[in-house]
């Protein structure tokens, strides 16, 4: 399911790029009024924005849920690690005591 939602985001961005690069600029609406060619496109003169913007929004919105789905997803794994889980606990060396030192008086050792 998460690798669905990643290509989908991933379209997704791709998709706002591509069409956000293809709209004209608010300077380009004058020069089109006079006759650029823009009426005779597929879309007719001001039915091409109206497409280019709303196509732009709808994928805005789905990379906007795609987001917060994989940020649902990615809060899910694991727990928290500190920086020091990796490395190894040194165990503190502890004192000899009477049993441990040679020559001292033990229950193994006769005098």
């Amino acid at each position: 399911m998460e690798t669905v939602v990643w290509v989908v985001h991933v379209l997704a961005a791709l998709g706002v790029v591509g069409l956000v690069l293809m709209q004209h600029g608010k300077g380009a609406d004058m020069g089109a009024a006079f006759g650029s060619g823009a009426s005779g496109s597929l879309f007719g003169s001001t039915g091409s924005a109206n497409f280019m913007s709303r196509a732009t929004a709808i994928l805005a919105a789905v990379f906007f849920v795609t987001s917060l789905t994989l940020t649902y997803f990615s809060a899910g794994k694991g727990k928290p690690v500190g920086v020091m889980e990796s490395q190894k606990q040194i165990l503190p060396v502890s004192q000899p005591t009477s049993q441990d030192v040679p020559g001292s008086k033990s229950k193994d050792i006769p005098n």
